[in-house]
């Protein structure tokens, strides 16, 4: 069994406003991310995504940080955080992030437009964090080449009807307070 698989699996769940949500290295930096998982995830990203010719790997804060930057330091292509704290530079763009347990103002900068990017992020559950990102991305006139997501948890998303694919490396479900594994391969 792959590490991603059996980490999940033995995923703790909690209960947020009705919303339940497994506890996972890498959608939360607990417990502890073994190196072995994080490696694990880089090689089937790199294999899955499409990065002929990307210019920039764009990803929200925090939790898709770690997994992009060994994204880039694999592929040697430079990173964009989208970032929760505003800093006035120019060209910086702001974005509303809305997901079923939170809503933030992001802050975008670096992303041009004609930019070819890769966006990833560690979990697709509602939608809200990457809907917003792929809306500001489009406002640039950035080139959306790929959209990877490590873990999609099963349900519908407001990515569902955007004409972005969503890459994904497995996708789970909650069941009975459990993660279920329901389809191992992921989407795409």
């Amino acid at each position: 069994m792959d590490q991603l698989k059996e980490s999940l699996l033995e995923a703790p769940i909690i209960e947020k406003n009705g919303y339940h949500y497994f506890v996972h290295p890498i959608s939360d930096g607990v417990p502890l991310l073994e190196p072995g998982l994080l490696r694990e995830i880089v090689i089937k990203i790199i294999r899955k995504a499409d990065l002929e010719d990307i210019d920039k790997i764009v990803t929200p804060a925090a939790m898709g940080i770690h997994i992009s930057t060994a994204v880039s330091l694999m592929t040697d292509i430079p990173l964009v955080v989208i970032r929760k704290r505003q800093y006035g530079l120019e060209g910086e763009v702001e974005l509303a992030q809305q997901t079923g347990y939170s809503e933030n103002q992001m802050f975008m900068n670096d992303v041009y437009e004609g930019d070819r990017v890769l966006l990833l992020d560690d979990v697709l559950s509602t939608g809200g964090t990457l809907a917003a990102i792929t809306e500001a991305l489009e406002h640039v006139g950035a080139d959306i080449v790929d959209v990877v997501a490590v873990i999609k948890k099963e349900g519908p998303n407001e990515l569902d009807d955007s004409g972005h694919d969503v890459k994904t490396l497995i996708n789970v479900d909650v069941v009975d307070g459990e993660v279920v594994v329901t389809d191992e391969h992921g989407d795409g």
